[in-house]
């Protein structure tokens, strides 16, 4: 899939055979069999024949394989807040500031 389509324009299940993909092929890079993955993660052979087969896992089981493969720091820009203008910026060093929901005023 990452040669025919950008992932925006992916369905969910493309997405995710396409993250099992990408992960088998960092695991062959390393030299590693499923089995010596599965156990560096604290998981079963299934859980992570699963995952490069078809994507489908738990985040657990993402997270530690990423972990076990060293990938750890690949996940730091997921969902991470971008910043467009000056305005989403203010708003968002604003949100960081609140600590709680203001209380509601009772009748």
């Amino acid at each position: 899939m990452d040669k025919i389509m950008s992932i925006a324009l992916a369905t969910p299940a493309e997405i995710l055979r396409a993250l099992g993909q990408r992960l088998r092929a960092q695991r062959l890079a390393q030299e590693l069999a499923q089995r010596d993955l599965a156990q560096m993660a604290g998981l079963s052979l299934g859980a992570v024949r699963k995952l490069e087969q078809d994507g489908q896992s738990s985040l657990d089981t993402l997270v530690r394989v990423t972990q076990a493969l060293g990938l750890t720091e690949e996940l730091e820009p997921l969902f991470k807040l971008r910043r467009h203008s000056i305005a989403q910026m203010e708003q968002a060093a604003a949100t960081h500031q609140r600590q709680r929901a203001p209380k509601r005023s009772t009748p």
